[in-house]
């Protein structure tokens, strides 16, 4: 891997962003491009999840745009450009892995054999660096997606000692949150609603970081198996001239459990 073709996106951005260049590119700001930014990055996971390496590649290379794009224009505020963007990366890898690249004058640091202590020390690392005293769950981007970010957040505190000793408890913990859902459920009180599904959602996520299953990813798939089985009973209504509106609620769960047999059955094959 060489990336010597960098140069090369770096330069067709500048000349964009030229007086004579693109009026579009020229009018951006960094607000502007937030969107743009979160939607590159869901388009690179949606390539991930397809498996399609052709698109991974064209997707990857949207998003390193929206890098050079940004670097552009701090560059133009006078903070920073994109080489010293891969001047801090480098610097910090090379910090964070004394057990590859030792310091100057120094030796590698031995023992790290396996991934849980290679992570312990990237985060010992990592504390090392803040010049003031941080509290456990900082250091979660408040950003994230609300599933990961969830997770981020039990993981931290789990890590201090604070969670459940085994799956089980964090299982039972969803129905204790399922049990408070259902004592306000009818009620008028929306904002305990809300307060009670945000609690059991993220019961839900503890569990998931329990059995070791990422819930951002657990989800989207999720939602993809439900697109693709409610797209089959539209299919096989439009074989009858018929539209999901037509069916009954019976039918369509008849027709929900076939799909779902019938993807099973093709995904073993």
């Amino acid at each position: 891997m060489r990336g010597d073709t960098l140069t090369r996106l770096v330069e067709i951005m500048d000349r964009l962003l030229a007086p004579d260049g693109c009026a579009w590119d020229r009018e951006q700001t960094l607000g502007s491009l937030r969107p743009f930014l979160i939607e590159e990055t869901y388009e690179v996971l949606e390539a991930l999840d397809r498996n399609d390496v052709a698109l991974h590649r064209e997707e990857l290379g949207d998003l390193l745009m929206q890098i050079i794009f940004q670097s552009a224009l701090r560059e133009r505020e006078g903070a920073f450009d994109i080489d010293a963007v891969i001047a801090e990366i480098c610097e910090k890898l090379v910090r964070r892995h004394p057990h590859v690249f030792a310091a100057p004058g120094g030796e590698r640091v031995e023992g790290m054999d396996d991934a849980e202590k290679v992570l312990a020390q990237w985060e010992r690392i990592k504390a090392s660096e803040k010049k003031v005293s941080r509290r456990t769950l900082d250091g979660v981007t408040p950003g994230l997606p609300a599933l990961a970010h969830a997770q981020k957040l039990s993981h931290k505190a789990a890590k201090v000692g604070f969670d459940w000793p085994s799956w089980e408890g964090s299982a039972e913990k969803i129905e204790e949150e399922l049990r408070e859902v259902r004592e306000v459920a009818t009620g008028a009180d929306t904002a305990a609603r809300h307060h009670e599904i945000g609690d059991l959602l993220f019961a839900v996520v503890n569990l998931a970081r329990k059995v070791g299953v990422d819930a951002e990813t657990a989800l989207r798939d999720a939602s993809g198996r439900f697109a693709t089985r409610f797209e089959r009973i539209e299919d096989r209504l439009a074989a009858q001239q018929r539209r999901p509106t037509d069916a009954s609620l019976e039918e369509l769960d008849a027709l929900w459990n076939e799909a779902k047999r019938e993807l099973a059955a093709l995904s073993k094959k």
